[in-house]
């Protein structure tokens, strides 16, 4: 039984030791390299003497960062990556959670690093990477590690201010790599384009499927995602047939022409997740790569990242909702309603997940722990552990599920309950809208429309709404913007968005 993630590289180093594992444009590493990086790190970080504390990852160069990340596991510990971007006030509210074991940098970042408020340990990856291998050291703590044991730490936004640590295990990892390989029938030859940060949940199946199956993965460049057309040349240059990307990127090919000047020739698999999928948008790309495989993934990152999915297996109107599916396979998915009872056909409720991918909970944070993870209402036998999402969605006819909103988007508004995401969704598939975002005023009770593309009058977006949707729905505000505020992971940043409405006095 396999109860290490560390289990996957013994395997593909030696089956691919030469093979190239992971490339960021500037560092290229295979996988005979990888393992001796991996154990070298491990050996360096010995000398701390702990098990089961965390340890940081301060680089910006991305396969160092992932030499990093199993280097730390190797030693019995487990990772927790910083943003390299990230306000020093952020980090350091992230390191009095954490009360870190140890922090990995370059020797250059130094002077950054002494700005940390922490007293532990710090380590350049340029010096550990040299120290020998202590072969008997790491197989006796190798030995000594369980699957329920901790393999990294990422920080999510509390809704509080302060950040909250989610704690994934060596066997939530196993078990979600497993399925993912096991469904979309991944092997060594799938070529990953990495799009999201390292300390996004997203990225986990690109590094850990890489180790398992001996795929590559190409780090794409930042600067690529400014010109679709330089990206779709980059795809095609490194021959990607695989990538699993958020759907704002996606959509930019799509409104910024990309597919008038060039196409994707190698993709294959064509995933997305971490916000919604337009069907407008979505459907340029099933005309444009016409014989890829699409799959839209859901799930938050208190469940090692994905708890449904959906294959698309058929056609949709640009306004239609692109349902999330079922759940992945050891996974048990329930909607309750508000007195914690399984809703009943037609009502929408909040998801609720079970199985070996829940977190072990927030690191450092009980309260929040315990408010999140509850004993299934339903199980009054023994403990059955759930994770409340927060996500509104409801069955269609066909028994598939459908994202509505978050519960925080879900308001009340003359006298009715309205699911904001349903406004967006209905709104998105106009012809001459790019993107949007719906939000609501508590100040002024009105719904507030966000939107890129061709500015038109609001009476004609009324108009044509009011086809749509009922009329207690209709936004009370449209506001054009040239763009989109977007965070690091590519998201819409919804809270900048509503810092802007309010700065312009609530227009």
């Amino acid at each position: 039984m396999q109860k290490n993630i560390l289990e996957y590289l013994d395997k593909t180093a030696l089956e691919f030791c030469d093979k190239m594992a992971f490339n960021d444009g500037d560092i290229s590493v295979t996988f005979k390299e990888l393992k001796q990086n991996t154990e070298a790190i491990g050996s360096g970080l010995l000398q701390l003497g702990v098990m089961n504390q965390p340890i940081v990852v301060f680089l910006s160069n991305k396969c160092e960062c992932v030499n990093a990340f199993l280097g730390i596991v190797s030693s019995g510990n487990f990772y927790c990556q910083i943003d390299f971007t990230m306000p020093i006030e952020r980090i350091n509210s992230i390191l009095k959670i954490l009360m870190p074991a140890g922090i990995i940098t370059r020797r250059e970042y130094k002077q950054k690093v002494e700005l940390f408020q922490t007293q532990c340990d710090v380590f350049f990856i340029e010096e550990l990477e040299k120290t020998k291998i202590q072969d008997l050291q790491l197989e006796q703590i190798r030995y000594r590690m369980c699957d329920l044991d901790p393999v990294y730490v990422l920080f999510t936004s509390g809704s509080t201010g302060v950040p909250k640590g989610v704690v994934i295990t060596h066997r939530g990892v196993i078990d979600y790599t497993d399925w993912f390989g096991e469904t979309f029938l991944i092997d060594e030859t799938h070529i990953f384009g990495n799009q999201v940060p390292l300390h996004f949940d997203l990225s986990i199946q690109d590094i850990y499927c890489a180790l398992k199956y001996g795929c590559s993965v190409y780090f794409i460049p930042q600067r690529f995602f400014l010109f679709p057309q330089n990206l779709i040349g980059y795809l095609n240059e490194k021959r990607i047939n695989t990538i699993i990307w958020v759907p704002s990127v996606l959509c930019t090919v799509v409104n910024l022409k990309g597919f008038e000047v060039i196409t994707p020739k190698f993709l294959k698999k064509i995933l997305f997740a971490g916000e919604v999928m337009p069907n407008k948008q979505l459907n340029v790309w099933r005309r444009e790569v016409p014989d890829a495989l699409y799959v839209n993934l859901f799930g938050p990152t208190e469940i090692t990242n994905i708890c449904a999915y959906y294959i698309v297996d058929r056609e949709f109107n640009d306004d239609a909702p692109l349902p999330i599916g079922g759940p992945c396979n050891n996974i048990r998915l329930y909607v309750l309603n508000e007195n914690n009872e399984l809703v009943k056909e037609g009502e929408s409720g909040e998801l609720c997940v079970f199985g070996t991918c829940l977190a072990l909970g927030y690191f450092n944070n009980f309260q929040k722990t315990k408010e999140s993870f509850i004993q299934n209402p339903l199980n009054s036998f023994y403990e059955e552990r759930l994770y409340r999402t927060g996500d509104i969605v409801k069955y269609n006819d066909r028994g598939e599920l459908l994202y509505l909103c978050r519960k925080d988007f879900q308001i009340k508004h003359m006298g009715h309950r309205i699911e904001l995401g349903e406004i967006e969704v209905v709104f998105g598939g106009m012809t001459h809208i790019e993107n949007c975002a719906c939000l609501y005023d508590d100040k002024t009770s009105r719904i507030v429309m966000f939107y890129m593309g061709s500015e038109m009058e609001a009476k004609d977006l009324v108009v044509y709404l009011k086809k749509k949707i009922p009329e207690y729905m209709i936004p009370n505000v449209f506001i054009h913007c040239k763009d989109f505020p977007y965070n690091a992971n590519g998201k819409i940043d919804r809270k900048r968005l509503r810092e802007k409405f309010y700065e312009g006095g609530g227009r």
